[in-house]
């Protein structure tokens, strides 16, 4: 036992340095200025990036795609959409283009954003992934799917790096962004007639809350909903539909606040504790019905109380998130200039 504790400990540390380390990498490529994209270095590390490029046109998740070649069977490669994947690839082919105007970038970028595009349900929302199956089909909220796929065709539409685009596909891109709106805003989980927030997934024909792994229920999610109201607290003009849609999504997370508890590491594990706080803390998941957090094991029996579930998941899941805390900043500024 004391043996895999160990193991547990050092994979969970491991998988988060490894997924913070590839996306600033990434990132890091992005704010290069235009003439870096002429050099060896940059030709280097692009060629690494169209290698892994799918045969849908995108990439796997939690790996540097810069790093290396990959060698190995297109056919092999599994392309996301979870995890950041994909659209930071994306976003530097689109400024290698313009810095360089080599075609083999702006064909992996149209290659891209055609798969983006076509794997858009007809109701607005998208999977995890093309061809998924399982979970994985739902529309995603989870790990920054959705959200991040639309700020992606937001800044297609709007943004200056991506004139090379035509005005058809920038066109479409907002009309994707609108679409993905009307997803969201029917989604959006409806408690005796009243709005609140969303699940991590919904069911990607009738919009009902989903399930994934087995410790993972149908809920109101306080982690991805924070991102998704943030995401409508930045479109101009905003109706009334989405208006109403904000101010619910704010009201769920002002009384879904915990304000008399902090969850922290107490002799090497996750433990809630009583405790004043200026740190709120919202639930990962809240019980539909009741609003009461739940948890899970890999048994998915919901318990209510996180010390209920066994070690290895009580400190192997972001059972408790700060999320909400971005939601209610946001709101002190959106509602003063867009809620009159």
């Amino acid at each position: 036992m004391e043996y895999f504790l160990d193991f547990l400990d050092h994979y969970l540390y491991w998988h988060i340095e490894a997924l913070s380390s590839v996306l600033n990498s990434l990132n890091n490529l992005i704010k290069k200025p235009p003439q870096w994209f002429q050099s060896t270095e940059a030709k280097h590390k692009l060629s690494n990036i169209l290698s892994f490029q799918d045969v849908n046109g995108i990439w796997p998740k939690n790996i540097n795609t810069t790093d290396y070649r990959y060698d190995g069977l297109k056919s092999e490669l599994q392309g996301t959409f979870d995890n950041s994947a994909s659209l930071n690839e994306l976003r530097i082919l689109a400024k290698a283009y313009n810095a360089t105007k080599n075609n083999a970038y702006k064909k992996a970028f149209n290659k891209g954003l055609q798969c983006i595009l076509k794997c858009q349900y007809p109701n607005g929302g998208w999977p995890q992934r093309p061809n998924a199956k399982g979970y994985s089909e739902h529309i995603t909220f989870n790990d920054g799917t959705m959200i991040g796929i639309m700020t992606f065709l937001g800044e297609v539409h709007k943004n200056n790096d991506y004139k090379f685009a035509t005005e058809k596909y920038r066109r479409i891109c907002k009309e994707r962004f609108d679409l993905g709106v009307q997803c969201i805003i029917k989604c959006q989980i409806r408690i005796n007639g009243k709005l609140t927030a969303w699940c991590a997934q919904h069911h990607k024909e009738d919009l009902r809350p989903m399930g994934a792994r087995s410790y993972e229920h149908p809920s109101i999610s306080g982690g991805e909903s924070a991102d998704v109201v943030c995401l409508l607290m930045t479109i101009k003009n905003p109706d009334q539909r989405i208006r109403k849609s904000i101010k619910s999504a704010v009201d769920w997370y002002s009384n879904s606040i915990i304000t008399d508890s902090s969850y922290r590491k107490v002799n090497g594990d996750n433990v809630l504790v009583k405790e004043k706080t200026i740190n709120p803390i919202w639930a990962r998941f809240y019980e539909i019905e009741t609003n009461k957090p739940i948890f899970s094991g890999r048994d998915g029996k919901i318990k209510y109380s996180v010390s209920e579930i066994e070690f290895e998941r009580r400190n192997g899941y972001a059972w408790y998130v700060s999320s909400g805390k971005k939601v209610l900043n946001s709101w002190k500024k959106w509602k003063i200039t867009k809620s009159g």
